[in-house]
């Protein structure tokens, strides 16, 4: 308790919100004590910071937060982010329009305001070490993407399909994937007869939509040991399909085409010229083709959200528009560079929908600190890429072009 004293003390007196607070609370009596009067500093100077996002404490409005433990005023002030999820999980807090939320904060700034040394810590980590190397690699599939097929099936579409959709002309998720798988082999321009690799294939989803649909043969990598075993599982055997287990830099066969779809993001900044100097090497031809479909951070800080890197995604770590370009440059051409961001708000809408109607069935798999540790990921996500704090971008690239031709990319 007396280091939560200390660095609400020091927090408290940063800002204007500090002279609120100060005004609103004048020196104590010798009836509180301490801790109480702390945990009233901490809720004050957090109301005064959430006045312009219209977010109050057991307010009546669908975003505001409910507080089940007063407690939860210093955790927040002290451990921001983390402290943030963590005690959502822990059931000291909850929302109904947890989205809502968190676009009111995000689109306010708040979270500027709130950095506190967790931030720092991950930022210190993500720059001084390779997060990602090859030794890591299989850490994202064994955390996340091993956590059973069973959730990813009720909460995905049938093809299961784990990235943004594409929503332009779609009324539910089972057409916006099937029209974003589209867009991609599209994008790709994919001829009968290409051999085309997808770099984090995910369950098999788009090599089988397109062998099905523009005939070509496809090789799949991927480092989860569940993703393998049900795309093996989906894939019929008549279709030209591989799927391996495989890192993309111990990779060595070329291709016509390369696909990586919401990979790019567990990479890491050390490793992203790795990435596109390992894909050029892959590629047969100077007119071949790459896309890559990614979520892209706003800016090119180190930063890393703490309680999404510890809980959601190891290892995780958003690239910049400036970090793409600088890590490709020299070895592709940017053909095309789409943003379509908010289709990911709505994509994890949908599969939060669908996750909390199959609860029920899934509840007997998972605690109840799962469910409320994976609905706060979708929905916190999901505010998100409502507030443009980060996007969702797909990006041509070629080798050297098609000498005198210009791409026109399909939208």
């Amino acid at each position: 308790m007396n280091y939560l004293q200390t660095n609400l003390s020091e927090i408290v007196n940063s800002n204007n919100c500090a002279t609120k607070t100060r005004r609103k609370n004048p020196p104590a009596s010798s009836s509180p004590t301490k801790s109480n009067t702390s945990t009233a500093k901490a809720r004050d100077y957090l109301a005064c910071l959430l006045e312009p996002t219209g977010i109050q404490f057991n307010g009546p409005n669908p975003w505001d937060i409910q507080v089940y433990d007063e407690r939860v005023y210093p955790r927040l002030i002290t451990g921001a982010s983390m402290a943030m999820g963590e005690a959502y999980m822990d059931g000291w807090w909850s929302c109904p329009r947890i989205d809502e939320m968190m676009f009111r904060i995000l689109r306010h700034g708040v979270p500027v305001r709130m950095r506190r040394w967790q931030d720092w810590l991950a930022i210190l980590r993500s720059t001084i070490f390779n997060l990602q190397n090859p030794h890591r690699a299989g850490q994202i599939g064994e955390r996340h993407y091993d956590l059973g097929n069973r959730l990813f099936s009720a909460m995905l579409d049938s093809r299961l399909i784990y990235s943004c959709a594409y929503w332009r002309h779609s009324r539910n998720l089972e057409e916006a994937q099937r029209a974003k798988l589209k867009l991609l082999c599209d994008k790709l321009d994919l001829r009968l007869g290409d051999e085309l690799l997808d770099i984090g294939c995910g369950w098999g989803g788009l090599l089988r939509f397109a062998a099905e649909r523009y005939g070509v043969s496809a090789t799949g990598l991927t480092v989860s040991s569940e993703q393998v075993a049900k795309a093996r599982a989906n894939v019929p055997e008549t279709l030209p399909v591989q799927i391996l287990m495989e890192d993309y830099r111990s990779h060595k066969s070329n291709y016509d085409r390369i696909v990586s779809v919401g990979m790019f993001e567990h990479v890491g900044v050390k490793n992203h010229r790795t990435f596109f100097a390992t894909c050029r090497q892959r590629l047969k031809k100077a007119d071949n083709l790459l896309v890559l479909q990614t979520i892209v951070a706003n800016d090119s800080s180190a930063k890393v959200d703490p309680w999404i890197a510890k809980y959601i995604f190891p290892n995780s770590k958003l690239p910049s528009a400036k970090q793409i370009a600088r890590a490709s440059e020299g070895l592709f051409i940017i053909e095309d560079w789409q943003n379509f961001g908010p289709d990911y708000d709505r994509t994890l809408m949908a599969w939060h929908e669908k996750f909390v109607t199959a609860w029920p069935e899934l509840r007997n798999d998972y605690s109840e600190r799962f469910r409320r540790m994976w609905e706060y990921y979708l929905l916190s996500c999901a505010g998100s890429f409502r507030a443009r704090n980060i996007q969702l971008c797909q990006i041509v690239f070629s080798p050297q072009g098609r000498a005198g031709v210009r791409y026109d990319a399909s939208r």
